[in-house]
């Protein structure tokens, strides 16, 4: 099975242009002009521009229309721009909300803040910035490290799901998270919470003395080649940590060839290779009753053995290994470094990606249309390579 690990040297790439070089891409047979300046940096080429000989981007396209939320579906493959299709209205320049795909960039956030010193690393005690919890009865909350909160295992009582309407309800987000009664010790068990990653933001707001809009901004989208909009805030003025951010499909395109790049880009290492490294390894399992083994419309949850890293889910499509960002109703930035490739979907924000086999679909177009003629493709050439010479 195919792993994240810079020794099998699976995260090449060449790097990324500053802008788009693309003059002209067909989206339904109508050309339309290159990306703004506000646009991400990111690969450049066209449709097809590096598509394997097994490629059918009509099979794709023909695929991605059966899903009546998708908005958008964009691939690249060693840095090209290999397919860019928008639906239901969807255009280029309008941002998404991602959802909780903004956990993915929290934790490059938090990466950066490490690597520059700001954060003293992943296992300084969160009390250091949360001085209210040296006064809590429970004393394990004392133990909780910016790495619990990374992984979703600080023990705390999730503020999601059915303590989500409460949670964003009240007068402090920060407090109501920190206040969630302890179901394990810290490292313990994992449970997937949004007060987790609001709690990093505060973080971030607290070491860098800036807001999360305004030190995202500076150290990670004006290096890829955008500006991220204001998204909300809680009533203390803090940035909401790991939901509601904007993004076009092609500024979360960048982010993804950022992180298959090992955190390069144009010479510069934006975030460490390292931080790359250890987002993507699998350090937890998901506890909550709502992570079924069958996807309740029937067949089985193709992602029934995801595992998590720092705000990345890790999974396998087919022999290849995925790190991926995951927003509610089907935003998805899948990155897998053995075959080059990156692939970005937005959908509508207001409906579950399980609802009427979503998920599933999108997956399968993944695996099925994307990795397995890639995956060929590579294995071909590399058969051809391995051949004796003739005279």
């Amino acid at each position: 099975m195919a792993r994240f690990s810079v020794q099998h040297g699976r995260w090449s790439l060449a790097a990324l242009a500053g802008v788009w070089v693309v003059t002209a891409v067909v989206l339904g047979g109508n050309p339309e002009p290159a990306a703004n300046r506000n646009g991400a940096a990111a690969p450049s080429g066209g449709p097809n521009a590096d598509a394997p000989p097994a490629w059918s981007a009509e099979s794709v396209d023909k695929a991605a229309r059966t899903l009546p939320r998708l908005y958008s579906l964009l691939i690249s493959r060693r840095g090209e721009l290999i397919f860019e299709r928008y639906y239901g209205g969807a255009r280029r320049d309008r941002p998404a909300n991602i959802k909780s795909a903004s956990k993915s960039v929290i934790s490059a956030l938090i990466g950066i803040a490490v690597d520059r010193g700001l954060v003293p690393g992943v296992k300084a005690p969160i009390v250091t910035y949360f001085p209210e919890l040296g006064r809590d009865p429970d004393a394990r909350k004392r133990e909780i490290t910016v790495e619990h909160l990374l992984t979703m295992r600080p023990g705390l009582e999730g503020t999601s799901n059915r303590n989500y309407g409460a949670w964003v309800t009240s007068r402090h987000w920060v407090r109501h998270a920190l206040a969630r009664p302890m179901f394990a010790a810290p490292g313990e068990e994992m449970e997937y919470s949004t007060g987790n990653t609001h709690l990093l933001s505060a973080i971030l707001t607290k070491a860098t003395g800036k807001s999360t809009l305004r030190f995202a901004n500076e150290v990670l989208a004006k290096p890829l080649g955008f500006t991220l909009a204001p998204w909300p805030r809680d009533p203390q003025g803090i940035y909401f940590g790991g939901n509601d951010m904007l993004m076009t499909p092609r500024q979360m395109l960048a982010f993804g060839e950022l992180y298959l790049n090992e955190g390069r880009l144009n010479g510069q290492q934006v975030v460490s290779e390292r931080w790359v490294r250890q987002s993507c390894e699998g350090r937890a399992r998901d506890r909550r009753p709502g992570n079924p083994a069958f996807d309740p419309n029937g067949g089985v949850d193709p992602m029934r053995d995801r595992r998590y890293g720092y705000l990345w889910w890790v999974h396998e499509i087919g022999d290849y290994e995925t790190c991926f960002a995951w927003g509610y109703g089907g935003q998805y930035v899948f990155i897998l470094p053995e075959l080059d490739l990156v692939l970005v979907t937005t959908s509508s924000p207001d409906v579950s990606d399980e609802r009427r086999g979503h998920r599933r679909v999108v997956f399968d177009i993944l695996e099925r249309l994307v990795v397995a003629p890639v995956a060929g493709e590579r294995l071909s050439a590399r058969r051809v390579s391995e051949e004796p010479a003739t005279d």
